[in-house]
């Protein structure tokens, strides 16, 4: 007589499932990236992966839709961090406060991670290949739109800390999310090439982290005193050549 052992319950199964998806979805990740540090992005293909990885070509598609997406899972840029920082901060600090401390330890461990040798691969992979470059534009796009997004919604909900409101929170939210962003990732991207030529990681992010500590310091200082924002109580200033906003980022009325 033969005995069949069935799962204890439909959940046991279906952890058991998740679990073998997770560890097929590491296997196919871990061999990518290999290949792709052994050979260049460009090189690699889809196929190449499924079959060092033994698994059907549909099985990596079935994990991860494109290629790009292959190369940056759980290494690229985190695009939902910014607007996390904004939407997670304490009540008591204000959104810009909360923005400039988080781009500011992001600036200092970009660069103190690429110390790791499997990071400093995966520059070199990222650098030699204008598709990645092109990728990681679009995912720091969409995570400057993302950012746009809760700096809207903390703003048009009113600041509970008394800091600065924008009044027209929108147009406000867009200039500072491409402004602030833009600032960081030209001093990020621009030393992170040091770093192939064999530049010191901590001290590029020593020097990263005071620029855009002096940097984002000044802009939030700005910020607080543009005709686009105004304290909870005392009504924004409408002359734009004494304040540095164009009347069109002023709320009508």
């Amino acid at each position: 007589m033969t005995l069949r052992i069935y799962p204890r319950s439909v959940s046991e199964l279906l952890d058991r499932r998740a679990r073998k998806k997770a560890q097929t979805r590491e296997q196919i990740r871990g061999v990518a990236h290999r290949l792709f540090d052994e050979r260049g992005f460009d090189e690699v293909t889809i196929a190449d992966v499924a079959r060092v990885a033994d698994v059907a070509v549909q099985t990596v598609f079935n994990h991860f839709a494109t290629k790009e997406e292959l190369f940056f899972d759980e290494r690229g840029p985190e695009i939902d961090a910014p607007s996390t920082a904004i939407r997670s901060r304490d009540p008591l600090t204000p959104p810009l406060t909360a923005l400039r401390d988080f781009l500011i330890d992001l600036s200092r461990a970009h660069l103190r991670a690429l110390a790791d040798d499997s990071r400093r691969r995966y520059l070199v992979t990222l650098l030699a290949s204008e598709t990645l470059l092109t990728y990681e534009r679009e995912l720091l796009i969409e995570a400057e739109r993302r950012l746009a997004a809760a700096l809207t919604e903390a703003w048009a909900e009113g600041d509970s800390s008394g800091g600065p409101v924008p009044a027209d929170p929108e147009t406000a939210a867009a200039l500072v999310s491409a402004m602030w962003c833009s600032a960081v990732r030209v001093l990020t991207h621009t030393n992170r090439e040091r770093l192939t030529a064999g530049a010191c990681p901590d001290e590029l992010a020593r020097m990263v982290e005071n620029f855009a500590a002096d940097l984002l310091g000044q802009l939030e200082s700005s910020a607080s005193m543009t005709a686009g924002l105004s304290t909870p109580g005392r009504p924004a200033r409408a002359d734009a050549a004494a304040t540095g906003w164009p009347p069109a980022v002023q709320r009508a009325g």
